[in-house]
């Protein structure tokens, strides 16, 4: 009830907003960049706001996973899923593009594509609606509660996957409760509460600072800040 996903969704530009603006950088950081996202699609300019953007044109700015995944699978099997992703953001092996079959082997080997994507665990489920939005090329992953559900290995898998699209370049944005999960996988931390941002910096200055955030390999070896 702190406005979390809200806010996930007025970033992506879906959900509703009440006051104030959205700017997402398109290019790398410093630098104004416009150019072209998968199968020449163009690139919006710097400073874009998703919600005034056409569909194709949003989908190569932010990305967004929301708290259930399977809400985005509808079709009958992971190779259909794929397929209808390439096809949407205009991606394609032969031009030198990453397809979605390509991305999901990246995180998650071995998925079978004539598997119904219901049918896979929670984990495959989360990597399969990761590689479709990924296939868009975003500049921003939104990622809105991704550890529910997740076994301790699923969650150590996910954290790779976000450090991946980290290193690449890529902003990622977690909506979580999860503080262990927070504790390793973010660089900066924003703890809201009631629509309202009540911290706000370094993880291991927020979350260590804090004795109800504060994750229990903190606890034990407070005061040093290691997490």
């Amino acid at each position: 009830g702190s406005g979390k996903s809200s806010l996930l969704w007025a970033l992506q530009g879906s959900g509703p907003r009440k006051s104030g603006t959205v700017r997402v950088v398109s290019g790398g950081m410093g630098g104004s960049v416009s150019g072209t996202g998968p199968g020449g699609s163009r690139r919006p300019a710097k400073g874009s706001d998703p919600k005034n953007l056409s569909a194709a044109e949003a989908r190569a700015l932010v990305g967004l996973v929301p708290q259930t995944p399977t809400d985005l699978l509808y079709l009958e099997s992971v190779k259909q899923e794929l397929d209808q992703a390439d096809i949407e953001s205009s991606a394609s092996a032969s031009d030198g593009g990453l397809t979605a079959r390509v991305i999901l082997d990246r995180l998650a080997p071995g998925i079978d594509g004539g598997a119904h994507p219901r049918d896979l665990s929670e984990g495959q489920k989360l990597a399969l609606v990761l590689a479709i939005q990924l296939t868009a090329a975003p500049r921003v992953l939104l990622l809105d509660e991704p550890t529910r559900g997740l076994d301790y290995r699923a969650k150590t898998q996910l954290i790779s996957m976000v450090d991946e699209l980290a290193a690449g370049g890529r902003s990622v944005v977690i909506s979580t409760h999860d503080v262990e999960f927070a504790a390793r996988a973010a660089d900066r931390v924003v703890v809201m509460a009631e629509g309202d941002i009540v911290a706000d910096g370094p993880t291991t200055e927020v979350i260590v600072a804090s004795p109800v955030f504060a994750p229990q390999v903190a606890k034990i070896l407070s005061p040093l800040p290691y997490l």
